[in-house]
């Protein structure tokens, strides 16, 4: 392949791809194409540690030397217009073309629009980019009152940042629980708990008419029912949308982001794509799925390069997630939806609990507060294909080891048989 390996997204998805590509042997051409003009971080600590502490730097996914020492050509700040298929070349903003043997769209997603009276006073930010983090930063510097649009993750763990920094933090969320397209009901409850426990006002059931301002700045978030809530800031943080728009504008098949097979393959089996712009059916429910997590992205860009190299392999990675809130460490694992049933193990007024939901007698996946253990078992189960029934999960982690022990004990005679 004379032109090589062309990646466009240098987030977490296309780092590992093109890291992916040398450790598995592939020495052909790689370039990392970027639009920002930073080295590729780690994102999830821009919500965390990184808006409250003046002196934080960001955290590279790899260092300079990296980049070099593996024959990557990352080239930063650079957008691309189009994609010419039949070509296989990319044509890039102000001018230049790019030719690939093979196209890797690693584009991510972006923040959805908050279509309000107001949404472009200054003061009304979103988080998605290191400069995104950097404009927090600096104005939660000279605000009192946050309000914060949205009780997802990205919300919750900036409210708790800001409220341990002494801001005053309204979070307004317009279904009638948080977290509501990610975890239990129980999780979202005690989330809440902990969250109001702290001097966060949270505000369910609730949407916003308008942004109110004073010469240019956000000055007030005004809810429907006419109540004006204080705010040198708004954060919105009401999900995101998948970048599809130049694999779209190519012609390669769409549905709730980029189509792809078992092997990450486009329509157009030159191009693959991964990450949080990648849908495909998920082998753990038979369901289509698209995923926004740093685990997904590097796991499907592990896959990805061995694609690229000749294998065949199906994507079989454990879905699982992490979350920082204030003092809770959510971690979950598997996809819980269809389920019907569930088990708790721990202690929820203790702030260490896990949740093990079931359809009827088959486990799906694993919720847990403050419980690392719980959630790397749960990992090893899921990953084994091991579904221990619900009085196994009573007996605690020990019994659960067990019976994992022994069924891993038993599965090559099952096989053999």
């Amino acid at each position: 392949m004379k032109n090589g390996v062309v990646i466009v997204g240098a987030g977490h998805a296309g780092v590992q791809a093109a890291a992916s590509l040398r450790e598995d042997g592939y020495n052909g051409s790689v370039i990392l194409v970027g639009d920002e003009s930073e080295l590729p971080y780690h994102k999830p600590p821009l919500s965390k540690t990184f808006i409250k502490d003046e002196e934080a730097k960001p955290q590279p996914l790899r260092g300079e030397a990296f980049y070099t020492g593996s024959a990557i050509d990352y080239r930063p700040g650079i957008r691309v217009d189009r994609i010419d298929t039949g070509g296989r070349r990319l044509e890039l903003s102000g001018g230049g073309v790019l030719a690939f043997d093979r196209l890797i769209l690693a584009t991510g997603s972006r923040p959805r629009i908050l279509p309000l009276p107001g949404s472009d006073l200054s003061g009304v930010v979103s988080l998605r980019s290191l400069a995104d983090a950097r404009l927090i930063r600096e104005l939660s510097a000279q605000s009192e009152d946050v309000v914060i649009l949205g009780g997802g993750f990205i919300g919750l763990e900036i409210a708790a940042t800001l409220k341990a920094a002494g801001r005053r933090v309204t979070v307004v969320e317009a279904v009638d629980r948080l977290l509501g397209r990610a975890v239990a009901p129980v999780i979202a409850s005690h989330v809440r708990q902990r969250l109001e426990a702290t001097g966060v006002r949270i505000l369910t059931g609730t949407t916003i008419a308008r942004l109110e301002g004073e010469n240019g700045y956000v000055s007030a978030a005004v809810t429907s029912s006419g109540e004006h809530l204080p705010a040198q800031m708004v954060v919105i943080g009401i999900g995101v949308v998948p970048n599809v728009a130049l694999a779209q504008a190519a012609g390669i098949t769409i549905a709730n982001g980029i189509r792809v097979d078992q092997q990450m393959r486009t329509s157009v089996a030159e191009i693959l794509a991964i990450g949080d712009a990648a849908a495909y059916r998920h082998w753990l429910t038979g369901s289509d799925v698209r995923l926004e997590s740093v685990q997904n992205a590097t796991d499907q860009a592990r896959l990805a390069a061995r694609t690229i190299l000749g294998h065949a392999d199906a994507f079989a990675a454990v879905p699982w997630f992490w979350s920082d809130i204030g003092d809770m460490k959510l971690q979950m694992v598997g996809l819980i939806s269809g389920g019907d049933s569930h088990v708790v193990l721990g202690d929820v007024n203790e702030n260490r609990f896990s949740i093990y939901h079931y359809a009827a007698n088959r486990l799906l996946g694993i919720e847990s507060v403050n419980r690392p253990g719980d959630h790397m078992l749960g990992r090893k189960m899921l990953g084994a294909g091991f579904s221990p029934t619900p009085q196994t999960v009573a007996t605690g982690p020990d019994g659960l080891k067990a019976a994992l022990a022994a069924f891993q004990q038993e599965e090559p005679v099952r096989a053999a048989e």
